[in-house]
């Protein structure tokens, strides 16, 4: 017999020969491994014995030389899942098969996110894994058509609950007639009549059940199918067995309980239909972006001013986008100026001006003025499609609280089987010995009552509308452990320049003659720092000419030097003018002046001496201070943490009330001084919006990224806040604290109703029926209780 296998792994992270030799010979050390790395390829040919090791040994090894195993990832709809036990079963098995890194299911959402191996496995096979568990996948659908198929099935529910109710409804009369002792036509006794109307209950409209056990204990497990279909068949089973002792004469008044299982059958489907419909609620956030779409676009062509439907829209197409209409794609004024409502985005409800060259997004609102907008990103590619990206893979992503839940739920349904077969066997020897029918009502009583389903759906359903609340207030969440995870925070760490800042500095002085503010506009022209901007725009408006300089560095936190027609300018902090042997000391009260007010000052160095100062100031965002004090009352460290000097920093601290300050910080050390504060043990939230925020961003516990900030900022964080509003933060925090107080209610509840409930069902002191109900509306309060998350404020 063959042992051996042969796969191939992308390895990420080798930059030469050194690594890939590295590698290859750390794993042709493993016991049955022989393995080829290329770093042309960045490939790992790997032969092994896979009856003496494993998949995962051979990247785990690799991932602990400090190089990475890219994995492919693909998202399916599930189907035919009823419970946590479904969704435990379906996640367990595909993480136990070889090539799969990691595979989650939630059963909320009813898709599996699965990182995979596509040299060992292909789509296909995975399909393939979990049809033979019973259960059904196929490939990610369109929101729109995953809407479309819960609002038919939603419909179909709704119809079998409604006949299933007309037909339990004269065998609930019989119920009655037991309890209260009504006196009811001979007919409702008859056990064929009751036979008749309890039969489609059971064999029809509860077939689901029957298929749903069956899916399960072929694949080795049980779940809430299994329950049901056990305590209702044997409900029906003890029936029909009763019944032929009445045809054949051998009882005159058969016990029947027709009406307990069909009952059950009926209260079951109603419970799955109000959860269902509450679960389509829990996406409502999905539904509200789709809606915000504009269904059109009026497209200049030729001159001529065509109405197209908006998904036609392609990148440098001419948008017309008149007063009061929606902008179709995301894209670039070049005629006219407006005011644009993005609230949908940001939750600013302040209109924003917009002029020529300035930016605008798709599905946000032209208010006042006829403008045209040059196409720059449609379809797929839209801020509005990438937001709904980001809350869809967010809803999908199991929190770490759930853990605990998965666990119990795996074993949940075989505990019940045995606490109903142990109460049948007390009941029956001991209780009321040799007595069928108490020993049976209170086992069907317990395999009934018991419902894995709240445990499943208490963390995803609240995950849900927290990210869906989170989205409709302009705060991204990547996933439920970042949601999580927010909730511990002890400190936030905030960037100036752009964060706390409006990232728009204006020259508030300056000292020299024209020709030097000629150089200096010269010199920062060939930087892209805001205060660069600044200095530039102050020199046009003073009308003075800015040629190009003949050479340019950067010298990163200290300034920049420059030449210009042979003179050598220097632009930058007192170090970078000591580090050049150039005197300072002259113009040092009146620098240390500028910094006290809350102003950057550089000093302007000609040809190795002092020809000026210039001073910068960038405004406070207005809702700074507020943000804050938000985070003060929640128990927060706030710091700031910029590269201007201490005294400037003090400045803007003092103004926003900031508890500490870390400044002359190089971009390369701000992960550095993340670590620092991590070290002291806290937990840490870092806010930034540039490139150089990306690592201190990856770095903290929870990156923040401001969303008018870069695109590398937003990728390294793990919330982005829309627009820049810092108020969103604090909020943010408190969504976290809001939703985690959910999952915990959601939690205890779950085990709380099965805790109490089995107890009382085995004692005998519950009718299977008034089980049935308690069973179909523990989900259904616990998705009810996760929807109360809509109407919190943050």
């Amino acid at each position: 017999m063959d042992n051996r296998e042969n796969t191939r792994l992308n390895v990420t992270g080798m930059t030469c020969a050194a690594c890939s030799n590295r590698i290859e010979k750390v794993l042709n050390k493993m016991d049955g491994v022989d393995a080829k790395v290329n770093l042309a390829t960045e490939q790992a040919t790997v032969d092994y014995d896979k009856n003496n090791i494993k998949l995962d040994d051979i990247t785990n090894k690799i991932e602990n030389l400090g190089y990475g195993v890219q994995y492919d990832e693909v998202e399916f709809d599930i189907s035919g899942m009823t419970c946590a036990a479904c969704s435990n079963r379906i996640e367990k098995v595909l993480n136990k098969t070889g090539g799969v890194s990691n595979a989650t299911v939630n059963l909320a959402t009813e898709n599996a996110v699965i990182e995979y191996n596509s040299n060992v496995l292909s789509e296909g096979d995975l399909i393939a894994r979990i049809d033979n568990l019973g259960y059904g996948a196929t490939a990610k659908e369109s929101a729109e058509s995953r809407e479309e198929k819960k609002e038919k099935e939603l419909s179909r529910l709704k119809w079998k609950v409604i006949i299933s109710a007309l037909l339990s409804l004269p065998l609930l009369v019989t119920m009655l007639d037991h309890l209260f002792g009504m006196s009811l036509p001979a007919i409702f006794m008859n056990p064929w009549f009751q036979l008749a109307f309890a039969t489609p209950v059971q064999f029809i409209l509860g077939w689901q059940f029957y298929v749903g056990a069956y899916r399960s204990l072929k694949s080795f497990s049980a779940n809430m199918d299994v329950l049901v279909a056990m305590g209702t068949t044997a409900a029906f089973g003890f029936s029909l067995f009763e019944t032929y002792r009445w045809i054949i004469g051998a009882t005159a008044h058969p016990h029947l309980y027709f009406e307990a299982s069909a009952i059950i059958i009926t209260l079951i489907l109603f419970g799955k239909y109000l959860e269902a419909r509450a679960k389509s609620q829990t996406s409502g956030a999905i539904k509200e972006l789709m809606n915000m779409q504009a269904k059109e676009a009026r497209v200049l062509r030729d001159g001529v001013e065509t109405m197209i439907p908006a998904a036609e829209v392609a990148v440098g197409d001419a948008l017309v986008v008149k007063p009061g209409e929606k902008f179709p794609a995301d894209g670039v004024i070049t005629k006219g100026r407006t005011s644009v409502d993005e609230s949908m985005l940001t939750g600013e409800s302040i209109p924003i001006e917009k002029n020529i060259e300035d930016k605008v997004i798709g599905s946000t609102i032209n208010q006042n003025g006829n403008v045209v907008v040059e196409a720059s990103r449609v379809g797929k590619d839209t801020a509005l499609q990438s937001i709904i990206k980001v809350v869809e893979e967010a809803q999908g992503k199991k929190a770490p609280i759930q853990r605990m839940a998965d666990i119990v739920s795996g074993y949940f349904v075989p505990i019940v089987i045995g606490i109903a077969v142990v109460t049948f066997l007390i009941w029956y020897f001991i209780a009321s010995p040799y007595n069928l029918e108490p020993a049976l009502i209170a086992s069907i009583t317990v395999l009934v009552i018991a419902c894995p389903c709240a445990l499943g759906l208490a963390t995803p359903t609240s995950i849900m509308v927290g990210t869906g609340k989170g989205a409709e207030s302009g705060i991204l969440f990547k996933g439920g452990e970042h949601l999580e995870k927010t909730h511990n925070l002890h400190a936030v760490i905030l960037d100036k320049t752009g964060t706390i800042t409006k990232g728009k500095p204006e020259v508030t002085d300056f000292t020299g003659d024209e020709h030097v503010l000629k150089l200096l506009a010269a010199a920062e022209n060939g930087s892209e720092h805001p205060l660069a901007t600044a200095i530039v725009s102050y020199a046009t408006e003073k009308e003075v000419d800015v040629p190009e300089v003949d050479d340019f560095m950067a010298i990163p936190g200290h300034g920049i030097e420059a030449t210009l027609d042979g003179d050598r300018i220097l632009v930058g902090t007192r170090k970078l003018m000591a580090d050049q042997n150039i005197e300072v000391d002259s113009y040092d009260s009146e620098m240390t002046q500028y910094e006290y007010d809350g102003k950057t000052a550089m000093l302007v160095a000609v040809n190795g001496e002092i020809a000026g100062i210039v001073a910068v100031q960038d405004t406070v965002k207005d809702t700074a201070k507020e943000a804050i004090a938000s985070l003060h009352e929640q128990g927060l460290e706030v710091i700031m943490l910029t590269g201007d000097n201490q005294r400037t920093a003090e400045a803007i601290a003092r103004e926003v009330n900031i508890d500490t300050v870390i400044a002359e910080v190089l971009p390369e050390e701000k992960a550095e001084q993340v670590k620092k504060v991590q070290a002291q043990g806290k937990s840490v939230a870092m806010v930034g919006d540039g490139v150089n925020d990306a690592p201190a961003l990856a770095t903290a516990d929870i990156g923040i990224a401001i969303g008018t900030g870069t695109e590398v900022a937003i990728e390294a964080a793990d919330i982005t806040i829309m627009g820049g509003e810092l108020t969103l933060i604090p909020k943010a925090i408190n969504l976290s604290h809001k939703t985690i107080r959910n999952i915990k209610q959601n939690l205890f509840w779950a085990f709380a109703y099965n805790s109490a409930g089995i107890p009382i069902a085995a004692l005998g002191f519950l009718a299977p029926w008034v089980a049935g109900a308690a069973m179909a509306f523990s989900s259904v309060s616990v998705v009810t209780n996760s929807l109360r998350l809509k109407r919190v404020k943050i």
